[in-house]
C-alpha cells in the first residue's frame, strides 16, 4: 500500500493553508517549529495556530507573524511588513545548513529553484539572480520548508493536487499593481501545464508559493487519486470568500502499483513498485574544469530531482584525461538537468538517450540505535525482501556525533532493524 495526499483547492493554494492543512491533519505545530529553529530565523517571526471558521466549517490557520527587521543588511521595507531580499544561493545555503529530514531538504530546494526559475523567466534574468520579495521573505521559507516538514513527517509517498482557479482583478506588488494570476504563478502553471479555471471569485486564489509546492511535488493535477481516505486535513486562508476559504488535505492509501512516488525532487525515491519506467540518461565528457565545479553541479543535479549522477575517468582525444559525466532522470526533469550542466559545466553539448529501467518497491523506515535514529531504505521484489540499507548520511552524521567508526553505527542499524521485524 502506497500512503498517498491530496489537495483540493476550491478557492486556491497558499503556502500558510497548507501549513494549516498538514497541523489539522495531525502533523505537530511544536515539530515544524523546532525543526525550522534549525534555520537560523527564529528571531525574523512567530509561527502559531488557531482554529477558525470559515463560513461556518472549522479548519486550521497558521499564522507566521513577522517581527522586527533581520540582521541582515539588505532589506526592503514593504508597507505591510520588513522583508528580506535574499537570492535563491542565500535560501539554499540556509535550508542546506539546517540539518532538515532529507526528504525535506531536498523538495524545499527544488520547490525554490522551480520558483526562482519562473521569477527568473518573468524578469528575463537567471534565476540565482533574482532578487525579489517573495522568495527572500522569511515567511515563504517558513510555508515552504515548514510544508515539507509536513509531509515528510506523514510520510507521504505520492502527492497529487485538483486543478487550480485562477482567481482575478489586481494585486499590489513591487513593481506596481499586477493583474491576477501574478506573472511568476503564470508562469508557474505553464511550466507544471496545470489545468486551470474561473471559480468567479476576482481574488489573489494562487500564491506563487503555493504554485511552486503543487508545481514541483504533485505527481498529476485534476481529479482525486483511487484512494481510501484515512485523515482530512483543513487549512483556512486569510480572508472571507463567497466559498468556505479551506484547502482541504485528503491523506490515505492507494493500492495502485504503477505510481511513481512523491515527485522526483527526491534522489532517495524511486517509482513503487516493481515495474518498469522510461527514464533519460544524459552523458557529457569534460576536460578542462575544477573537480570542485564538478561536485558543486553534481549537487544541484541531484537538488532539482535527478535520479542518479555520477562520473568516470577517461582519455580523450590528444590523450587528455577527463571525466564522463552522466545523468539519470525522469523526462519531464531533462530540460533542467541540462539547464544546470550548461551553466555550471564547460561542456559545449550534451548528448541524451531514453532507455527503461526495472526498479524494485522501496520503503524509507526510520530505526532507532543507541546512536540515535536512522533511516533504512527497504527494497521489495513483490513481497520477497530484497535488499535493507541504513543511510549513508545518517550513519556517517552519528559516528562522528559519537566519535565510533561508521561501521560500528551501520551495524547497529541493521541489527535493530532486523531485530525489530522478528517482534
Amino acid at each position: 500500500m502506497t500512503k498517498i495526499a491530496y489537495f483540493q483547492c476550491p478557492t486556491g493554494i497558499a503556502g500558510d493553508m497548507c501549513l494549516g492543512a498538514l497541523v489539522h491533519a495531525g502533523v505537530p505545530l511544536e515539530y515544524i517549529t523546532e525543526k525550522l529553529e534549525h534555520l537560523g530565523l527564529s528571531s525574523e517571526y512567530r509561527l502559531w495556530a488557531e482554529s477558525i471558521h470559515r463560513n461556518g466549517q472549522l479548519a486550521t490557520k497558521v499564522h507566521v507573524d513577522l517581527t522586527h527587521s533581520p540582521t541582515e543588511h539588505h532589506h526592503h521595507h514593504h508597507p505591510d511588513h520588513p522583508t528580506v531580499i535574499r537570492h535563491l544561493p542565500d535560501i539554499e545555503n540556509i535550508i542546506l545548513s539546517a540539518r532538515l529530514p532529507k526528504r525535506a531538504e531536498t523538495w524545499s530546494l527544488a520547490i525554490f529553484r522551480e520558483l526562482a526559475e519562473a521569477e527568473g523567466a518573468v524578469h528575463g534574468i537567471l534565476p540565482q539572480k533574482v532578487h525579489f520579495h517573495e522568495v527572500g521573505a522569511t515567511d515563504a521559507i517558513v510555508d515552504i520548508v515548514g510544508t515539507c516538514l509536513g509531509l515528510d513527517w506523514l510520510e507521504i509517498e505520492q502527492l497529487y493536487c485538483s486543478a487550480l482557479p485562477t482567481g482575478g482583478g489586481l494585486i499590489r506588488a513591487a513593481h506596481g499593481q499586477l493583474p491576477v494570476p501574478a506573472p511568476a504563478v503564470l508562469k508557474l502553471f505553464e511550466s507544471g501545464q496545470v489545468p486551470v479555471y474561473s471559480n468567479n471569485i476576482e481574488k489573489e486564489l494562487v500564491t506563487p508559493t503555493g504554485a511552486a509546492i503543487v508545481v514541483t511535488l504533485a505527481k498529476t493535477f485534476g481529479q482525486p487519486p483511487a484512494m481510501s481516505i484515512q485523515k482530512v486535513g483543513l487549512g483556512a486562508g486569510s480572508r472571507d470568500l463567497p466559498l468556505p476559504n479551506i484547502l482541504r488535505l485528503w491523506i490515505g492509501e492507494s493500492s495502485q502499483t504503477t505510481a511513481s512516488p512523491l515527485s522526483s525532487t527526491s534522489k532517495h525515491s524511486t517509482p513503487e513498485p516493481s515495474t518498469v519506467e522510461t527514464i533519460s540518461v544524459l552523458e557529457t565528457q569534460i576536460d578542462d574544469l575544477s573537480p570542485q565545479a564538478i561536485a558543486f553541479t553534481l549537487e544541484e543535479l541531484f537538488a532539482v530531482g535527478a535520479l542518479d549522477v555520477f562520473t568516470q575517468p577517461i582519455t580523450m582525444k590528444k590523450s587528455r584525461l577527463g571525466v564522463l559525466l552522466t545523468v539519470i532522470c525522469h523526462p519531464e526533469k531533462q530540460t533542467v538537468c541540462e539547464d544546470i550542466l550548461f551553466k555550471n559545466t564547460t561542456t559545449l553539448g550534451i548528448r541524451s538517450t531514453q532507455q527503461k529501467r526495472r526498479i524494485l518497491k522501496r520503503k524509507m523506515q526510520t530505526i532507532d540505535t543507541p546512536y540515535g535514529s536512522i533511516e533504512i531504505k527497504v527494497a521489495y521484489s513483490g513481497d520477497k525482501l530484497v535488499n535493507v540499507q541504513p543511510e549513508y548520511e545518517d550513519c556517517a552524521k552519528l559516528a562522528r556525533h559519537h566519535q565510533v567508526s561508521w561501521l560500528d553505527v551501520h551495524r547497529t542499524a541493521l541489527e535493530n532493524w532486523y531485530s525489530s521485524q522478528s517482534k
